[in-house]
């Protein structure tokens, strides 16, 4: 049924790849494969991380050879974009973010500090996601590995599935996390 899929079938289309036949195990058929580095880019937040989690557990489940040859990356976008005068930093963390503040506070008030917080990519004009996300000269990239993948999937798995507690206690765990805005 996910090979029905509109959007999957896109993205097979764009990789260039395809799924064999019955008769070799449906195999991921990788002989015209576009790109050797496909980049996961999604929002920095619970949402985006979310996003990351569905694409990394169908690339584990249904192209696994893509992270096996060591193709598949994630990018890292940061949260926030701390700024005071013409001094700015951009921070991937809250620590990075409460660091920040301090250092260009100077010892001073530190609510005198602009602090905007990405809630998503658009939010970025075309100049910040490029100095940030995407030259090759600045960005971080994260290769995905099977364990990591695998792991996502777990999650995936966890969070879908019919079991409660398992749930109940991964969100609870994980609620400080989620900086859900009011």
């Amino acid at each position: 049924k996910i090979y029905e899929n509109e959007e999957i079938k896109n993205m097979f289309t764009a990789l260039g790849v395809s799924i064999g036949t019955a008769d070799d195990n449906k195999a991921l058929n990788m002989e015209k494969l576009r790109y050797h580095k496909i980049v996961i880019m999604t929002d920095a937040d619970v949402d985006g991380s979310h996003i990351r989690t569905l694409i990394l557990t169908l690339f584990f489940r249904y192209m696994k050879e893509l992270i096996e040859f060591g193709y598949i990356y994630i990018a890292q976008p940061p949260l926030y974009l701390v700024k005071k005068g013409k001094e700015e930093e951009y921070c991937w963390t809250e620590q990075q973010r409460e660091e920040a503040v301090l250092r260009l506070a100077k010892g001073g008030n530190p609510e005198s500090v602009n602090i905007q917080r990405y809630k998503g990519l658009g939010e970025m004009n075309a100049e910040q996601l490029w100095s940030t996300t995407m030259d090759p000269e600045r960005r971080t990239l994260k290769q995905v590995t099977l364990d990591s993948a695998a792991e996502a999937d777990r999650i995936f798995s966890m969070l879908m599935g019919d079991e409660v507690p398992p749930r109940r206690e991964f969100i609870e765990a994980n609620a400080k996390y989620a900086n859900i805005d009011a």
